[in-house]
Formats: C-alpha cells, sequence, structure tokens
C-alpha cells in the first residue's frame, strides 16, 4: 500500500518454495511441528536424536516383503536430505524387500548425522559460550540499525515528514 501512495520505497519479498516438498513430514506422518511434538531435533545428543528417529511411525509389513517408499514417512524424511543417488539406493531396498524399516531408520540416522556434523558441533560450542553469541547479536543489530535508519529516512521524505 505504501508503494503504491508514495512510490517505490520498500523491496516486496518473493516466496521460496520447494516445488519438491511443501510438507515437511513429521515423525507421526502429521506434518512436522514444534507444536505437534513431532519433531527430529537435528541438536540432541546423538543417543536422544537415534531414539527419536526409532519412533518414527511405519507400518508392520514384514522384513521380507517389500515396502511402498511413497507411504512410507521414513523414506520421506530421507527424501528431504539425501542426494539421489542415495535416495534410490534406499527406494531399491525398499522395494527389493528383505530390508526393514529399522535398517531405513538407521540410515536416516547416518545420514542426518553425516549431513550435519559441522553444524551440530558448531551448535554445540555456542551452546557452551553463549557470550559469543551475544556479540553476534549486537554487531546484527548495529548493522540492522543502519539500514533500518536508511529506510526511515526514505520514507520520511516521501511522506514529507
Amino acid at each position: 500500500t505504501f508503494n503504491r501512495k508514495f512510490g517505490d520505497t520498500f523491496v516486496i519479498p518473493e516466496p521460496q518454495i520447494s516445488d519438491q516438498m511443501e510438507i515437511v513430514p513429521g515423525i507421526d506422518g502429521k506434518k512436522m511441528s514444534k507444536s505437534y511434538g513431532n519433531i527430529l531435533d537435528i541438536f540432541q545428543s546423538d543417543k536422544k536424536l537415534r531414539k527419536n528417529i526409532m519412533s518414527i511411525q511405519t507400518d508392520s509389513l514384514a522384513l521380507e516383503d517389500p515396502k511402498d517408499p511413497s507411504t512410507c514417512n521414513v523414506f520421506k524424511l530421507f527424501e528431504l536430505l539425501g542426494s539421489d543417488e542415495e535416495v534410490q539406493a534406499l527406494r531399491k531396498a525398499y522395494l527389493g524387500g528383505n530390508y526393514g524399516y529399522g535398517h531405513a531408520k538407521q540410515e536416516l540416522y547416518e545420514l542426518i548425522i553425516g549431513k550435519y556434523a559441522i553444524i551440530r558441533e558448531r551448535y554445540s560450542y555456542f551452546m557452551e559460550n553463549k557470550n559469543e553469541i551475544d556479540q553476534a547479536l549486537e554487531i546484527g543489530a548495529l548493522k540492522a540499525r543502519n539500514v533500518a535508519s536508511d529506510v526511515l529516512k526514505r520514507v520520511r521524505t516521501k511522506i514529507g515528514y
């Protein structure tokens, strides 16, 4: 509304929604949400993360039976994180039978541990050194104040303030 009335002043953000997956499934198959209590917290300890992954709901097909990757919560989560080659290998294992959900959950666990190893290390470091977080926030606040000041000057000029 402001841009229409006073000319281009604010940059309108564009949404960035992946066509691949619009909803991330939670461990119960519903939409992942902290309020639903069905998230995978990658920053938990290894033991807690593994327990969380092992609690992902699956059907009760026998180990020998082929499984449908399109209906499996474990596969859907793996698909979001794995490379094309890893996803195809897991799909092949599902369809081939003699592959249990426990195996797939273990592969998801190993994928998360490997993919987020550096981030998990940094998280642990910063949780033990919170003063560094505060320092970074102060620097960010100063930068934000400078940007906001410029925007406010443009706004005040356009409205004749």
